[in-house]
């Protein structure tokens, strides 16, 4: 992912008001982050932990989908969940079910869709091995790691399409 600026970061949000996108709080780090290592850039807000974003690059723009992170009973340490984005497993809370508000008519009658997420939204990185998931090891796959980064990216854009009403 290329670097972005705060100000195309808030202009980037498709299903949420200009205030609400003025007033989201920006990533811990915004500045220094390991843009090459992102394919797209993911966060909890700090002050609204229910809250999440994602922006990502697609058709030579940015989308910015504001998520809901949907709280759920905490599981035992042995279970285990995995992220629909990068099929990363996760034990604990690690994964949660976000759901985003479609845009349009669709969204002003309250639908949304829904994904299970790394709860920490860092997918780019388990993908990558920069991060490793907390409870075990990571499941051994034939794939290179650039067909690990095109099935990241194939999953998000799918998504993405999903929020348009």
């Amino acid at each position: 992912m290329k670097p972005i600026t705060e100000e195309d970061l808030r202009a980037s949000f498709v299903n949420c008001s200009r205030g609400e996108a003025k007033r989201l709080g920006l990533p811990r780090g915004f500045t220094d982050l390991p843009w090459d290592d992102l394919d797209f850039l993911g966060w909890r807000d700090p002050g609204a932990p229910a809250r999440a974003y994602l922006v990502a690059e697609r058709d030579d723009s940015l989308v910015g989908i504001a998520l809901r992170v949907t709280s759920g009973a905490s599981r035992a340490f042995t279970s285990r969940s995995m992220c629909s984005l990068c099929l990363t497993t996760h034990t604990s809370g690690g994964v949660a079910l976000m759901t985003a508000r479609r845009t349009g008519e669709a969204g002003r009658q309250g639908n949304t869709v829904g994904q299970y997420m790394c709860a920490d939204l860092a997918c780019s990185l388990y993908t990558r091995g920069k991060r490793q998931a907390a409870g075990g090891a990571a499941v051994e796959e034939s794939l290179t790691l650039e067909e690990k980064v095109a099935r990241t990216r194939a999953n998000l854009r799918s998504f993405l399409a999903k929020v348009p009403g």
